[in-house]
This record gives structure tokens, C-alpha cells and sequence, in this order.
């Protein structure tokens, strides 16, 4: 019997296109793509990927919410990197550039250095804006 390989997965999130890069468990890269950012798009391209998606990261920012609610909703073991935490290592890559950005964060995201951003349910979002 095969063993399955565990990967992870990051995504570097802009408006128009999501630059997507996948990594095992020794940090080789798998795959690398953009696709348009959207939760269908993104989530089909994922479950493409061989290997059991542990986790895919993706950084705090004006998107993150709605993503990160969609992506949940699709069975997608998303997760919210502090962006300033990222930030400060993704500074130290020479080239900055969407792709090497979500290769960056496929890394921090396997190796687990990263800190974690709690994000709340759409509906914990409508309730809120709904108090008087």
C-alpha cells in the first residue's frame, strides 16, 4: 500500500489573480499557478493537487474574510497568516514578486512558523453589523 504524501498549500491573494504555490513535506515545490480569484477557481484548483492537502495559508488582507469563509465552506483546510508576521519574512527574499511571495508562504505554512489570525463566520459578521 502507497503512503500518501501530506502538502501544504499558500496563496498570495490580489484582486484579480491568486498566485497558488504547493510544497511536501521536505519544502519542494509541487506546483505553482494563478488562477482568477474566486473560491470556486481557487478550491478546484487545489483538489487537482496530488497528496492530502494539510494546510493552505493565506495572509490577513482586505480579501481574507470572504475568502476564508468560502474556502471553509468548500472543504478547503484554509487558514489567516498575520500579515505583518509574514511580512517580516517574506523581507527577507531578494525578489519580490506574487509568485515567489505565495513560495514564501507555502514554506511558512509548512513549517508551521507562522502565526495564526482568527477569522469569524459570515454570519458572526451580519450579526454584528445588525446591532443597533
Amino acid at each position: 500500500m502507497e503512503a500518501t504524501m501530506n502538502v501544504f498549500a499558500a496563496l498570495d491573494v490580489s484582486q484579480d489573480l491568486t498566485a497558488i504555490c504547493v510544497v511536501d513535506g521536505a519544502g519542494t515545490v509541487l506546483a505553482e499557478d494563478k488562477v482568477r480569484t474566486c473560491p470556486d477557481a481557487i478550491s478546484a484548483w487545489l483538489a487537482g493537487q496530488p497528496g492530502d492537502m494539510e494546510r493552505v495559508g493565506m495572509e490577513t488582507g482586505p480579501l481574507a474574510v470572504w475568502l476564508w469563509n468560502a474556502l471553509t465552506e468548500r472543504g478547503v483546510p484554509v487558514l489567516c497568516l498575520d500579515a505583518r508576521h509574514a511580512n517580516g519574512v517574506l523581507k527577507m527574499m531578494p525578489n519580490k514578486t506574487d509568485r515567489l511571495d505565495a513560495r514564501g508562504l507555502a514554506q511558512i505554512v509548512r513549517t508551521g512558523w507562522f502565526r495564526a489570525v482568527q477569522i469569524k463566520s459570515h454570519d458572526a459578521y451580519v450579526t454584528r453589523a445588525l446591532r443597533p
